[in-house]
C-alpha cells in the first residue's frame, strides 16, 4: 500500500477545563484530509484520563474515549494552567504508553506544551506556546528553549504550536508532511485559512509583545520604530529615556523582557518582513532601509527570528 494512503489513527487528548478551539481547528482539518479522494486518510479520536464526557473552559462537554492501542500521531490540547506543575493534567503515563506503542508523532496546541514539558518531552528541546505563556513555561521548564516567536516549532517528533488559531497551521503542516503540499492547500481552502502560515512566523508584533510598563520605555519602542534606519545605540536611547545608559538597559530589559539591541533587531525583522513579503522590492534596499548594516546580517537576524532567510519568506509568500 502506498504510505501515503494509509489511515492514520489522530488522537486529541483533552482534561477538564481545555480549549475547545484547541480542539475544533485542528479536527477539522484532519476531519477534511482527503475528502474528495474515497477512503479518509485519517481517523479522529477525542481522548481522555478516564473516557466519558470532559467539561471545556466555556462548559461545553465533550464525549471522549480511551486512548486507543495505536495512534500515529497524539496531540495534546491547550487549557488553564498554573504556576504549579504537580497541578497540570497528569498525563505521563499515557504519553509514554504512546511511545511505547509506536506512536509517530506527539504534539501540543497552545497550552498543551505545559502539559508535554511536565512529562519531560520537550527537555533539551525547542518549543513554543501562546505569547501570553512563553515566560511562564521557560520559567518553570528551564530545560525547555522556549521561542515565543513562532508559530509551531518541531523538534524531532515533537511538535508544539501557539495558541487558538495555530493550532490549526500545526495540523495543516503536519497533513502536508503525510499527504502533500496540494492536500494541505485543499484543507485550507475549505476552512478558509491562509495557507498555510509558516513556522517561524511572529505570533505577535513586536511592540505589542513587549509590553513595557512605563511611559518613557514606550517612547523609546515608538522611536526606535519610527527611526529604524537610525543607530539606535544604547546611549541615544538612554538619552530618550533620560536615564543613563547602564540604568537605561537593565530597566528596558525588566520592562520588556528583551535588550535594547534584541529589540531593535525584532522590530527591524518584522518591518523588513512585511515588505519582504508583500514587495518585489531587492534585499539589499530593503536591509538598507530598515537598518540593517548589510544583507547578511539581515539575514542572519531573519534565521534566529523566524528561522528561515528573507528569500525563503518570499517565496512561500508568493
Amino acid at each position: 500500500m502506498n504510505p501515503s494512503l494509509a489511515l492514520r489513527h489522530i488522537g486529541f487528548f483533552v482534561y477538564p477545563g481545555f480549549q475547545i478551539q484547541d480542539l475544533g481547528g485542528p479536527l477539522a482539518a484532519f476531519e477534511l484530509a482527503g475528502s474528495g479522494a474515497g477512503a479518509p486518510p485519517y481517523r479522529c479520536h477525542v481522548v481522555s484520563h478516564a473516557g466519558g464526557d470532559v467539561a471545556s473552559s466555556g462548559g461545553l462537554r465533550i464525549m471522549t474515549s480511551l486512548m486507543p492501542s495505536t495512534l500515529d500521531t497524539l496531540l495534546v490540547v491547550g487549557g488553564e494552567v498554573s504556576d504549579d506543575p504537580a497541578t497540570l493534567p497528569a498525563i505521563d503515563a499515557h504519553l509514554a504508553t504512546a511511545l511505547q506503542n509506536g506512536t509517530r508523532r506527539i504534539g501540543s496546541v497552545c497550552t498543551g506544551a505545559f502539559i508535554l514539558a511536565r512529562a519531560g518531552l520537550l527537555e533539551g528541546r525547542r518549543a513554543t506556546t501562546h505569547w501570553k505563556h512563553s515566560r511562564q513555561l521557560q520559567r518553570m521548564f528551564p530545560g525547555t528553549r522556549v521561542e515565543s516567536d513562532r508559530i509551531y516549532i518541531k523538534d524531532g517528533n515533537i511538535w508544539t504550536s501557539a495558541g487558538v488559531t495555530a493550532g490549526i497551521d500545526l495540523a495543516l503542516a503536519l497533513i502536508e508532511e503525510d499527504l502533500g503540499h496540494a492536500e494541505s492547500l485543499s484543507v485550507a481552502r475549505h476552512l478558509v485559512v491562509y495557507h498555510r502560515r509558516p513556522g517561524g512566523q511572529s505570533q505577535f508584533s513586536a511592540l505589542a509583545d513587549m509590553e513595557p510598563e512605563s511611559d518613557r520605555m514606550r517612547e523609546v519602542l515608538s522611536y526606535m520604530r519610527e527611526n529604524l534606519n537610525a543607530s539606535l545605540s544604547t546611549e541615544t536611547l538612554a538619552s530618550i529615556a533620560c536615564l543613563s545608559p547602564r540604568q537605561f538597559g537593565r530597566t528596558f530589559l525588566a520592562e520588556t523582557g528583551e535588550t535594547p539591541a534584541k529589540a531593535v533587531e525584532r522590530l527591524r525583522v518584522e518591518v523588513a518582513r512585511h515588505r519582504v513579503e508583500r514587495s518585489a522590492e531587492p534585499i539589499e534596499k530593503i536591509a538598507e532601509a530598515v537598518g540593517f548594516a548589510d544583507p547578511e546580517r539581515m539575514r542572519r537576524a531573519f534565521i534566529r527570528i523566524t528561522g528561515h532567510p528573507p528569500q525563503s519568506l518570499r517565496r512561500m509568500a508568493d
